[in-house]
């Protein structure tokens, strides 16, 4: 999930639509009460087999009264089903409005914090600032899973505000290295566990229908916090000590973070599996609708009795069918995230915005956090209508053509100017569709895919690969020009300077190709339905002998 987010009065409930999902008959549920192993049996297969054709048949005859109820309450008034659950979704999503802030806080500070603290002009140093973040946040990650399972989704967001906040002091306070060094890993770590965390919360909180919307709010917050770090930057042009108000400021989120979850639900299913179903029921009823309640309560329990809580598993069960299928698309998409090269992209895009005239490099970084911005705005109204598999085909195939106009503007004979703006055209046209899917998509469908068992689990491995990437980056060639830009990813500059401009590009819009084909063939669609229904789907689909 990069830039694959930001970012209270009660709100009574919207009556909500009659939901796509299944509800199983008695006879269903006492087949599934036979497959409590992990160990698939034959009758668990034939079970599987009869059980999802009927569980279609409904689905698609409950699709069919949804579209009549959608039509006439278009006719009433607007839907705003979504919004009793957006004020929680909302405070959740400070935390990525934190990490986009901390990933821009240090773009052009550094060389300010080098001198004050002593160690300017080493660049081994400098980039040992930046890079201990993206340290901090692998541990963090690494953590997050377990840590949610046992505490729940809102006590793990407040305890993880402390190193947020303290880390974010330490570093405004500073006065060696070691003490920036300290500060920036610090905050890391809880950056690395919220960005696992937040995913999961929406997912688990969200009514189905609106899912997807609101899961875009990780990249939107993410977006705003870049371009506010941005802005509140411009005056270290003028004031070497102003990094330490940008750092200080930087602890703000956190302790609006801490008290908005206070107010803030705890995620129902996690109140089902440990014994609390009063409140799960009360969460539904407030943020689904009273209708939801018996229907959400049922799924969920068939779930727990069949595979058990994630209050006992374990790391060792991401090796079995279904969990290492999703642990591989999990860590494959952010693998193929990255090399489609997007931090390359924004790396060489201030290069490129300096060849047509634009020098200013605050500007050029305003002009792509805001087109960021509107491609995730775009996410979030196309993702419940058009579905997730179709946005990720999409904005990959959107990031290859990208490319080739790039690679045509560089390698061309072409007119000076005209490249120019062709280059241009093809780095703003690549981050609008990157923001569209390939940004919010990653981090969503992975815990929408995940067992109720292990999503903590497979979203912390996931984005373990994510944080591993960048920080390999620290092992590449460093200059101090470059030395903010460690997050560009593996050795692109290297890259670049051996083969150039175009082949690297066109390197990256034949990944790009590669993640729309992957996309094609491994992500199954889960617009419309419950995480329940979609666990369900897949246990049957990865059953031994299952055709």
């Amino acid at each position: 999930m990069r830039v694959a987010t930001v970012l209270h009065h009660p709100v009574r409930p919207v009556p909500s639509y009659r939901s796509t999902l299944f509800t199983p008959s008695p006879a269903k549920m006492k087949t599934l009460r036979f497959s409590f192993s992990h160990r698939s049996t034959k009758f668990k297969v034939l079970a599987a087999k009869k059980q999802l054709p009927e569980l279609r048949s409904r689905k698609q005859k409950q699709d069919g009264e949804n579209l009549l109820s959608r039509d006439q309450k278009a006719e009433e008034g607007f839907d705003l089903g979504w919004l009793p659950a957006f004020p929680h979704v909302l405070i959740a999503s400070m935390s990525n409005f934190l990490f986009g802030y901390h990933i821009g806080v240090m773009n052009g500070p550094i060389v300010s914090i080098a001198k004050e603290l002593g160690f300017e002009g080493n660049p081994i140093l400098e980039g040992l600032v930046v890079s201990i973040f993206i340290a901090g946040a692998f541990v963090g990650s690494i953590s997050s899973g377990s840590l949610a399972d046992k505490l729940g989704c809102r006590r793990t967001f407040q305890i993880d505000t402390i190193p947020l906040i303290l880390g974010a002091i330490i570093s405004a306070q500073a006065h060696s290295l070691d003490e920036m060094l300290w500060g920036r890993f610090l905050v890391g770590l809880g950056i690395g566990v919220n960005t696992v965390l937040v995913p999961i919360y929406i997912s688990e909180v969200a009514p189905t229908k609106y899912r997807g919307s609101l899961g875009t709010l990780c990249q939107v917050g993410t977006c705003l916090g870049i371009i506010t770090s941005l802005f509140l930057g411009i005056p270290a042009e003028d004031d070497p000590h102003w990094w330490r108000t940008m750092l200080y400021i930087a602890s703000l989120p956190g302790f609006i973070l801490a008290l908005g979850m206070q107010f803030a639900v705890e995620s129902p299913r996690w109140l089902c599996k440990v014994g609390m179903l009063n409140d799960a029921k009360a969460v539904i009823g407030n943020l689904w609708g009273e209708s939801e309640i018996n229907k959400a309560i049922e799924e969920f329990q068939l779930v727990i009795k069949k595979d058990g809580s994630d209050l006992d598993s374990q790391w060792s069960e991401l090796l079995e069918e279904p969990h290492s299928r999703v642990a591989f698309i999990g860590g494959a998409l952010f693998l193929l995230q990255q090399f489609a090269g997007i931090n390359g992209v924004l790396y060489f895009s201030s290069l490129t915005f300096q060849d047509v005239g634009i020098t200013d490099g605050a500007l050029a970084s305003l002009l792509v956090g805001v087109t960021n911005f509107a491609g995730a705005l775009c996410a979030s109204y196309l993702m419940d209508k058009e579905g997730r598999q179709k946005l990720l085909i999409g904005s990959y195939l959107g990031m290859a053509i990208s490319m080739l106009l790039v690679v045509g503007a560089t390698s061309l004979p072409l007119d000076e100017d005209f490249s120019h703006n062709l280059s241009i055209l093809g780095t703003l046209f690549y981050i609008f569709t990157f923001a569209i899917g390939a940004g919010p998509v990653t981090g969503l469908v992975i815990p929408e895919l995940s067992s109720n068992r292990t999503r903590g689990k497979i979203m912390g491995f996931s984005f373990s690969v994510h944080w591993s990437l960048p920080f390999a980056g620290k092992f590449s060639r460093i200059r101090k020009e470059k030395v903010c830009n460690f997050l560009v990813g593996l050795f692109f500059l290297d890259l670049v300077e051996t083969f150039g401009v175009a082949p690297v590009y066109a390197g990256f819009g034949g990944v790009s190709l590669l993640s729309a084909l992957f996309a094609y063939y491994f992500i199954e669609e889960t617009k419309g339905r419950s995480l329940e229904e979609i666990e369900m789907s897949l246990n049957a689909n990865s059953t031994p002998g299952n055709k």
